[in-house]
């Protein structure tokens, strides 16, 4: 049985989500503050987190934070802040989708089976990619450039990781933004995703004006180049 974890205040959604997940056949535990969440972590392993945003005492981005020292698991906000900034905040610092309050509850259930199943799907995949000097440790969340650790966001991290398990194909960026974020592209756009190619090629490019290995293939999208 599947577990997961919500952090949300709001005791009339929190009835509504714990039935819905519960008719999945998911186990739930929930906590209304991140002191309380702090101990339920600590205490269990769980394959899904789902995360408001404001809490009496603290923030969901917080959490989150602290969860991506130790954990890959698959993380979600929920909040009814809907500013572009923060929803590229949330998923820069590590969540993997992001929902805007109200919402429809099939579509949240969508989007967590969605979540589960791309967990499963990686946790039986190979566990390092290699390619033109570059390498990721998947089970440790890891990118090395010639043998040299380079720092991502956890946003760098999975368009890396979506480049170089696709090598030498175009994706469009409307295909990028779905696999990676599920998001409404109202919120995480061309525009953002031209943001975050830009900042990954300044750290795996070895000269990121003139990029060798995420090229851009005008007027369809983006791919990673295994050709010198």
């Amino acid at each position: 049985m599947k577990r997961l974890f919500l952090l949300e205040d709001d005791l009339s959604l929190i009835n509504g989500l714990s039935f819905a997940v519960k008719k999945q056949g998911y186990e739930i535990v929930i906590a209304r503050t991140t002191l309380e969440a702090d101990m339920l972590w600590a205490d269990g392993k769980y394959d899904l987190v789902i995360l408001d945003v404001s809490l009496p005492d603290g923030s969901g981005f917080d959490f989150c934070k602290k969860i991506r020292q130790s954990s890959k698991v698959p993380i979600m906000f929920l909040t009814a802040a809907d500013d572009e900034t923060d929803i590229i905040m949330g998923l820069d610092i590590g969540g993997d989708d992001y929902m805007t309050k109200p919402f429809k509850l099939a579509v949240f259930l969508s989007r967590i089976n969605a979540l589960l199943r791309r967990s499963e799907n990686f946790s039986t995949a190979v566990t390092e990619l290699n390619s033109g000097g570059i390498s990721i440790r998947l089970l440790k969340g890891e990118v090395y450039k010639r043998g040299e650790l380079v720092e991502l966001t956890a946003s760098e991290y999975k368009l890396l990781c979506l480049f170089m398990e696709n090598p030498d194909q175009i994706l469009s960026p409307e295909q990028i933004l779905g696999r990676l974020w599920d998001c409404n592209e109202s919120y995480i756009d061309n525009n953002s995703l031209t943001v975050y190619i830009r900042r990954l090629r300044t750290k795996i490019e070895d000269n990121p004006g003139e990029p060798k290995r995420i090229v851009t293939v005008r007027g369809m999208g983006y791919k990673w180049n295994t050709m010198d």
